[in-house]
């Protein structure tokens, strides 16, 4: 184990959650100390465990990627003595969190009001889809969110409304899962009283769509898909180039002004239909179209060297392989290693949160399933 101190050290998590929302904020936990012991379906578990490919040392990455820190333990709900075993579970934590269809706990004596009049210092963390009142009865999947939530209104093209690449909604919501519940910590820390702390994919969506779903809720503007442009600053996308795009983002008219003298069109400022940016954004085509006629004279590397030594915020597109050697390039060490001692050591995305006094700790490797086998005498163990 590691001698590093750690934020949460104390803390006991009930992670009852599955696939990524839920996971993804109990991993976050755990790498800041908590003690995460992870339920999972007897002869099954998590649903991620069976998403592949790809495939590492037999076991899906889904499942790797966001289950680090944690023992499994397998319990099957409907078995009397697994039940009472999930019981004397839940007494002994400070956190539980669940992302079962609303209700559903409340059958087997483990919904928040249920657990929280036998454990008023319990903080009951509830994820849903659509909330747990008239959207009960929606399906909680991100790609449901996404579209019912206008993300893929926005993104792609007029003509293609498009997902973005990953399960950004679950991310987005897992984390406001785990800022939710270190408020309730500190509360209960102050007055010994836990609560139920309530988020769904609807409306962190909601929240996290920012500046589009302030223009909505202010004016009654709805956007529309710009493909790779921004409503609001331009030039402010992917150009083309000799060989590949690169991504340009001049959001100030300084940076404006240093991106034309860079590439011998210093008159592009004088000209009204730039001069400021709200009339480069209603010339939106015609300005890409000036500054592509030079950028396709050279390529990505010649511009991103050039426009980043004049201050112009810039970058190539780079796939998943160039953004980690990037990172690697930068010194911020993105990937480490999950487990220490006889485990075995999992190669994992490094949390991005840096505390100088108490850093995150990558302590266990991803467990195997059930790998505590429903036992709970080990429950002295953090």
């Amino acid at each position: 184990m590691s001698a590093q101190p750690r934020a949460l050290h104390g803390v006991r998590v009930l992670d009852l959650s599955r696939v990524l929302a839920g996971p993804h904020a109990t991993m976050l936990l755990a790498d800041l100390g908590a003690d995460v012991i992870k339920i999972e379906r007897t002869g099954v578990g998590d649903d991620t465990r069976t998403w592949g490919p790809p495939w590492y040392d037999g076991e899906a990455t889904y499942f790797l990627g966001t289950n680090r820190n944690k023992r499994s333990v397998c319990l099957d709900l409907t078995d009397e003595a697994d039940l009472a075993r999930l019981h004397t579970l839940a007494a002994d934590c400070d956190v539980l969190v669940e992302n079962f269809r609303p209700g559903t706990l409340d059958k087997y004596g483990l919904g928040y009001s249920q657990l929280a009049g036998d454990h008023p210092a319990l903080v009951y963390c509830s994820i849903t889809g659509f909330g747990s009142g008239r959207g009960a009865h929606l399906p909680g999947y991100d790609l449901i969110a996404q579209a019912t939530g206008g993300l893929m209104s926005i993104t792609g093209t007029p003509d293609e409304p498009m997902k973005v690449g990953v399960a950004l909604v679950d991310v987005i919501t897992g984390l406001h899962a785990t800022i939710g519940i270190q408020a309730a910590l500190r509360h209960r820390d102050a007055t010994g009283e836990g609560q139920l702390v309530e988020v769904n994919l609807l409306s962190s969506l909601l929240s996290a769509l920012s500046n589009q779903a302030s223009a909505h809720v202010l004016t009654g503007a709805v956007p529309a898909a710009l493909g790779n442009a921004h409503p609001s600053v331009a030039p402010y996308q992917p150009l083309r180039t000799a060989d590949r795009p690169l991504a340009v983002a001049a959001t100030t008219e300084r940076q404006f002004q240093a991106l034309a003298d860079a590439i011998g069109r210093g008159d592009l400022c004088a000209d009204p239909r730039y001069a400021s940016n709200s009339s480069r954004v209603a010339n939106r085509e015609d300005l890409i179209a000036e500054i592509e006629a030079t950028f396709v004279t050279a390529d990505a590397d010649h511009w991103f060297e050039l426009l980043t030594s004049r201050g112009v915020p810039c970058g190539p597109i780079n796939d998943l392989g160039q953004a980690f050697r990037l990172a690697e390039e930068l010194g911020l060490e993105p990937v480490v290693q999950a487990g220490t001692g006889d485990d075995r050591r999992v190669a994992q995305v490094r949390n991005p949160i840096g505390l100088s006094h108490t850093p995150a700790t990558y302590r266990r490797d991803p467990p195997r399933l059930g790998s505590r086998s429903g036992a709970v005498e080990w429950l002295d163990e953090r």
